[in-house]
This record gives C-alpha cells, structure tokens and sequence, in this order.
C-alpha cells in the first residue's frame, strides 16, 4: 500500500511518466554522477505544437489518449538509465545521462522528433502533431537542474519561431529573446482589457472600374511603452498561448459592430474580411460565435468575409469541407489568404465552398517580367478564373505590379499603391469622398 502511495505522488497519473518532482531528483543525481565521472547530460524539453487545438476541437477524451501514445514512443526511444517525465500539460522532459560528446543529444534529438510526428491513429483519426524541441547541456550550458530545464525550455521557444518540427541547442543570447517573449505574453493578456487593441482598415479595389468593392480588418496593438507593436511579433505568441481565442473574438465582433455603423451613417454596403486563425477555426464554437455575433451587431452575413490560410484549410482537409459547408450556411463569405505559399489540393479545392483567393503578397512583390513569381501569380489568376473564383492581390505597392496583374486578369487588389490601413473615420471620409 505505502509503494503504491508512493508511486502514485510521484508519477504522471495519466501517462505514468515520473511527474515534475520524480524528475528534478533524477536529473540531479544524474548531474552528481556526471560531475564525479567527468560525463555530460542532456536536457530536452518537447512541446506538442498545436495540442490545445486538437484537445479542444476532438475533445479530451482523445488528448488523452494521444499523451499517452506520445509517452510511450518517449520511452521507446531512450535508454533503461534516461529519465522521461511529464513535465505538465502537453510538455515533456527528457533526461539523457552518461553522455560522452554533446553531439550525441542531436542524434537523440532527432530520433525522437522523427518518432513524435509520426503519425497517430486514434479512433478515427489520424493525427500528425508537430513538435519543438529545445536542448540545454550540463556543463556547458548550466550547471543545477532548474537552469538545464529552464535553458531547454528558452531553446523550445526559439524551435517554435524556428518554424515547429525542429530541435534547437540553447544558446546565451536565447534568453533576450525568452525575456522579450515573456514580456510580450504579460503584456498581452491584458492588452483587451486596457483598450491598447484596435482595428485599422484598407480597402480592397475592383481592377476595372476603381472602386472601392470591401475592406480587410487588421489587427494592431499600441503599447503604452513600447509604441507599435507589429502583428508579426504577437500572433504567435498569441496562438501559443490561447490568447487568440478571445482576441479573435474581439476582432470579429468589432469589425461587425464597425461595418454596421458604417451601413447606419448610410454609406454603402460592403464585405469586411476578418483573418481566422487555425486555433479559432478549429474551436468548437466557431460557428455558433459567428451566428451570435452577426446577430448582435444586425449585420448582414453577406457584408462579412472569413479569410482562412490555405495550409489552415488543407490541414484536415475531410473535416473542413463540412465546416465550410456550415459557415456558407450562414451565408458569410469565405476567402483563402497567402494563396500560393500551401499545399492545396486541387481535388479539395474545388470542393471548397469558396468565394475567392487572395495572392499572397510575396509573390506580388517580387513581381517582373523574369522572375519567377511572375509565372506563379500568373497561374493562380488563371486557376481561379477556371474555378470561378474571385482573385485578389494583395500588397500591391506599384504601377508595374498593378498593370501586370490587369493584364492577367485578376479582379481585385489592395496594398499601399492604392492606401495604407486607416482607422475606421479616415476609411468613412475616404468611401464618402467616393461616393
């Protein structure tokens, strides 16, 4: 009985893994040998990238089952004298002692990313979960358990900006990226509730005519610190966190609340495209909260345009037929955003209840007769063209870029040739100046 008490305070009870407490020792009577024999270890710390998601959006039941299958290749993967444990939630810890050279851990490292991404099958799902892996090494990088960890972990993070479904070794200047990430994450669970969130608006143009034919919705956040800071460095951050959930929320609402306003003061109606997130698309309320807003603000599903990034729709490409197929329902409409830089499927997109594709400004950009990026906007006008789908440019910053895409034929642009994002009074007196 007092065993089983005692396995029991120390080990995961969902996957049985040593728990936090069982590991730290272990780790710290690896460091003891390690000191006494001249020996290194290596710490790994392993992040399952977009486990919420599939936790909220499958249920818990399955996450579970699919800790419990990360765990056991975990085991399968490392030596009888390596600890495995559970650090928390979707995180483990690795513990491999006795090293001879450190370049032994990047061979562990890579032995467990290629075991870990493999793909699940779980009840009716196959499930394929990107990983990040951060590396710390005793002696080199630290030299008592909570540093080796905690320097893994800032290693993590930087596989995570790194792209996911890689391993990174910690290095000293990590941690003023760690500490800036820190700050930015505290800073933005409260960014909503101190108003430091807004929307600013840039207008979308037929090709032919020159009129303004919608509106995209972009989110920006002032810091009363830090000033301006861009979405490129807090969307991630976001999306690890969680936080996108209610901040999408917010931008969906306001940008609704913004178009119905713009209809009341009498200017004429238009779709506002709104960025959707693969964590909110995922949500099991998304649809409902689209329903719940429209409602709310009294606007027309019609005035409103979801754009989705086409690797978000091709993730679980089966399953998002029938969650278009819902949000269509609503009579919303549906746009793919950075069309180009994915893996469509062309058999799936043609499946899609899409209204249009937007060419990811990339290519846009680099835009010349010689290059390369030429041809495949080229293709994607025409692709769209087949499919009857309406084609948008965005980031059009030049006549060059805009005569060319006029002459492929695409239907509709927005960038900076034509206006930079404004706040919702300059995009009022603009449409008014038009009309």
């Amino acid at each position: 009985m007092a065993t089983h008490l005692s396995h029991g305070a120390q080990h995961d009870f969902l996957t049985d893994l040593p728990n936090r407490m069982l590991l730290n020792d272990r780790l710290q009577q690896a460091i003891s040998l390690a000191r006494r024999h001249g020996h290194r270890i290596a710490v790994l710390f392993l992040d399952l990238d977009r486990f919420k998601h599939i936790n909220d959006s499958l249920g818990h039941v399955l996450g579970d089952q699919l800790l419990q299958a990360v765990a056991m290749r975990l085991k399968a993967c490392v030596r009888r004298s390596d600890t495995v444990g559970r650090q928390g939630g979707d995180e483990f810890v690795v513990v491999l002692s006795e090293l001879d050279v450190a370049e032994n851990a990047a061979r562990s490292a890579a032995k467990l990313l290629a075991a870990l991404t493999a793909p699940y099958h779980i009840g009716l799902h196959h499930l394929t979960v990107p990983v990040s892996i951060g590396v710390s090494i005793y002696p080199d990088d630290a030299e008592d358990a909570a540093m080796l960890i905690n320097n893994a972990d800032t290693a993590m993070y930087q596989a995570k900006e790194n792209g996911r479904n890689n391993y990174q070794f910690f290095r000293q200047e990590m941690i003023a990226r760690a500490v800036e990430r820190q700050f930015i994450e505290g800073s933005l669970r409260v960014a909503l509730d101190r108003q430091e969130l807004s929307l600013h608006y840039q207008p979308k143009v037929d090709l032919c005519s020159g009129a303004i034919v919608g509106v995209e919705a972009l989110l920006r956040w002032q810091h009363p610190e830090r000033g301006f800071i861009p979405p490129a460095q807090f969307v991630p951050i976001a999306e690890d966190t969680g936080l996108i959930l209610p901040i999408g929320q917010w931008v969906l609402r306001e940008a609704c609340r913004q178009s119905r306003a713009w209809l009341d003061a009498g200017l004429p109606p238009m779709p506002i495209a709104v960025n959707i997130s693969a964590i909110e698309f995922r949500s099991e309320d998304f649809v409902d909260s689209i329903r719940t807003i429209l409602k709310e603000t009294r606007l027309d599903p019609l005035c409103l345009e979801l754009e989705l990034t086409e690797s978000v729709l091709m993730k679980y490409a089966e399953s998002t037929v029938s969650m278009l197929k819902a949000l269509k329902s609503i009579g919303v409409q549906l746009a793919v955003d950075d069309f180009g830089t994915g893996y469509s499927s062309l058999s799936y997109l043609s499946q899609f209840p899409i209204d249009s594709l937007k060419v990811d400004q990339s290519f846009v950009q680099e835009i010349s007769s010689k290059s390369n990026d030429a041809v495949i906007v080229s293709a994607v006008i025409s692709m769209g063209n087949i499919l009857k789908k309406r084609v948008i440019a965005e980031g059009v910053e030049t006549r060059e870029q805009l005569d060319f895409l006029t002459t492929a034929g695409c239907e509709e642009a927005q960038g900076y040739y034509f206006s930079a994002p404004m706040v919702a009074e300059q995009f009022a007196a603009l449409l008014e100046a038009r009309v």
